[in-house]
């Protein structure tokens, strides 16, 4: 009796690293694809992304891992990260709009949830926003409409000016539509545009510098990741060469800039984390339509306009969502 105890006892100490490791495959793995380093997703991407995963019971490290790539704002790296995720069967994967299209590229099976600033249909991550692709949906974060009404806000802070600066990332998808938008707008408002293409944290004071040279009246700077993750430095650019300047989101204002008028990047990575934790609990991307960030602030920082000697029109002040004092 004992003897058959202890093999029986013996069976199960065997069994449990089978029982064990079965569990652990059991977690499901998240993919999180990033063109950018991991320092500067962290605050404006991470962390809203792993707060909207946890409102669908999914938590990092309890009961789902994630497997983290980030092409250090080198494009030509996303194909190999993305490929390599594919390998480690990740569950699904999140990403931006330009990795998110390498992903799209690399796989049909794999589910993609992206947090895109341009069109998703015109660049094509998703046939239609109501029924997307059979493996890719997300979230789109407004920006190329919102190219225009951003130039008319320039345009009433400095009514004084007949030239602007635009600050734009061509490596961007759907740059190139946001730009042709924005030299619209300004020939019928009867304006001239310097648009100048930065792809690189360097090229950001050149720009800066170009900008206080030829004397525009302000800046606008174009949706892009990399600028996006440089909030701080932009702001600093920016107040250097006393130039008023219009971000796309208001991550820029908190870190010192003027004003702002978008959607939230960080609400738009939030709704991903739901996004993927929803498909990891099984629905599919084809049947999530592609949520719209709708929410459009305008962010005015005093203190910056202060600084640059600017007054703020009471018709700025009256529309705000937020005024920083």
């Amino acid at each position: 009796m004992r003897r058959r105890e202890f093999i029986a006892g013996l069976g199960s100490a065997v069994a449990w690293p089978v029982v064990a490791r079965a569990q652990q495959a059991a977690v499901p793995v998240i993919g999180f694809l990033s063109a950018q380093s991991a320092e500067l997703d962290y605050k404006d991407a991470t962390v809203p992304f792993l707060r909207g995963l946890k409102e669908t019971g999914y938590v990092e490290g309890q009961n789902v891992a994630i497997e983290y790539r980030y092409a250090e704002n080198q494009y030509d790296r996303l194909p190999a990260l993305a490929a390599d995720l594919i390998r480690r069967r990740v569950a699904v994967i999140v990403a931006g709009a330009a990795a998110a299209l390498v992903a799209k590229a690399a796989t049909t099976t794999v589910p993609i949830v992206f947090a895109a600033a341009a069109d998703p249909v015109a660049i094509g991550l998703v046939a239609t926003l109501n029924r997307p692709s059979a493996n890719v949906t997300g979230i789109a974060i407004l920006q190329t409409e919102l190219g225009p009404k951003r130039l008319q806000l320039l345009r009433e802070l400095i009514p004084n000016s007949a030239m602007f600066g635009v600050l734009a990332d061509p490596a961007v998808p759907g740059a190139q539509s946001i730009i042709t938008d924005l030299q619209a707008a300004a020939r019928a408002l009867g304006l001239q545009l310097l648009v100048v293409n930065a792809r690189t944290e360097s090229d950001l004071e050149t720009a800066f510098a170009t900008f206080s040279q030829q004397r525009v009246g302000g800046v606008l700077v174009v949706n892009s990741a990399l600028y996006n993750r440089r909030t701080e430095q932009l702001a600093v650019q920016a107040a250097r060469y006393a130039l008023p300047t219009v971000f796309p989101f208001g991550e820029f204002v908190l870190a010192g800039g003027l004003m702002s008028y978008g959607s939230s990047f960080g609400y738009g990575y939030h709704q991903v984390g739901i996004y993927a934790g929803r498909i990891l609990r099984g629905e599919k991307p084809a049947d999530l339509p592609v949520e719209r960030a709708v929410k459009i602030e305008l962010i005015i920082n005093m203190k910056t306009a202060k600084a640059l000697g600017l007054t703020i029109p009471e018709t700025l002040l009256a529309t705000a969502d937020e005024v920083i004092q």
